[in-house]
């Protein structure tokens, strides 16, 4: 499989990652679900993030998450691996696991008490030395979170400095003129290359990401297939049908954009459409009770309905282990 770079376009699906009712890994789940992603036609699978979950796992069902993953995938699509840890070492030695197996990439995000953007340049420069020089990097920006902000000028230092940060997966938010900045610093060859940018936050501002620069998407979502068409119109230059088609799943996608709780109602949605057997999250985490299910109803009803008034259908799946 060849490494993720610059040209990176599309839909990188983050997965989750699934869990029996008493929180250990459900492996048969994890292999249904990638089978799903493969199903609806992303252009890559992105393991271990944020909403992976990534944090909850110890080293070595991380490790054994990564085997399992590229079994299932092998060379069909790209796939790229979290390793953002407390310890750079632990980072580097998961990374080297992933690529081994055959990863195309690997995801590292600011982390600790990173404040300046020395202190900021400094953890990149650390991290990328551990790494070496052959392991593509996606970046990911994503304050709301990791309480780490990399300013335009920053992100164009490191991309500058370091080649083998390929990918931007971009999250602040809000964060459209950031997209048009680093844009315009390519534009202007104040910066020397073009660096893929991915976008995430559950793609609730993914259409005007779009239009700013952005090149797909690096995000969640329980139904990718929906995402996928809506990048591949966008890019087809049907745009109009692009913003149709998103906008009859945009309720769910907002609804799934809910920080700390979003992850509980994606895997019950995966539940639903028989993907995944449990929505568990993995303790501490959130779980939905009779009102949050009442709701998630009412708006994946509306939006079959919203489906139809557009004459939206798009392909029905076929799971290649069912």
């Amino acid at each position: 499989m060849p490494l993720i770079d610059e040209s990176a376009r599309g839909f990188y699906v983050i997965s989750a990652t699934p869990f029996g009712d008493d929180g250990a890994v459900d492996w048969a789940s994890t292999d249904r679900l990638m089978d799903f992603y493969l199903e609806c036609g992303v252009d890559g699978v992105t393991i271990l993030g944020i909403m992976g979950e990534a944090q909850k796992l110890s080293q070595e069902e991380s490790a054994a998450f990564v085997t399992r993953v590229m079994r299932r995938i092998r060379t069909r699509v790209p796939v790229v691996v979290g390793v953002t840890s407390a310890g750079l070492r632990l980072a580097g030695d998961l990374a080297r696991h992933a690529m081994d197996l055959g990863a195309a990439g690997i995801m590292v995000a600011g982390n600790g008490p990173l404040r300046t953007d020395d202190q900021i340049y400094a953890y990149i420069e650390d991290m990328i030395a551990e790494l070496g020089p052959e392991i593509p990097v996606v970046l990911q920006d994503y304050p709301q979170t990791t309480n780490v902000i990399f300013s335009p000028s920053l992100l164009n230092r490191i991309f500058n400095d370091f080649s083998t940060v390929k990918i931007l997966k971009h999250e602040e938010a809000p964060g459209l003129r950031k997209i048009s900045k680093l844009r315009a610093a390519e534009a202007s060859g104040a910066r020397r290359r073009r660096i893929s940018i991915l976008v995430g936050n559950g793609a609730v501002h993914m259409m005007q990401e779009l239009a700013r620069g952005a090149d797909g998407a690096m995000t969640g979502f329980a139904y990718p297939e929906a995402l996928v068409e809506v990048i591949r119109r966008w890019f087809a230059g049907d745009r109009e049908a692009a913003e149709d088609l998103y906008d009859a799943y945009l309720p769910v996608i907002r609804h799934e954009n809910q920080l700390g709780f979003g992850l509980a109602l994606r895997k019950e949605t995966l539940r639903r459409r028989g993907i995944i057997v449990s929505a568990r999250t993995r303790a501490p985490g959130p779980a939905l009770d009779a009102d949050d299910q009442a709701e998630l109803t009412h708006l994946l009803q509306r939006m079959e309905r919203a489906k139809a008034r557009l004459g939206i259908s798009l392909p029905p799946l076929q799971l290649a282990g069912q």
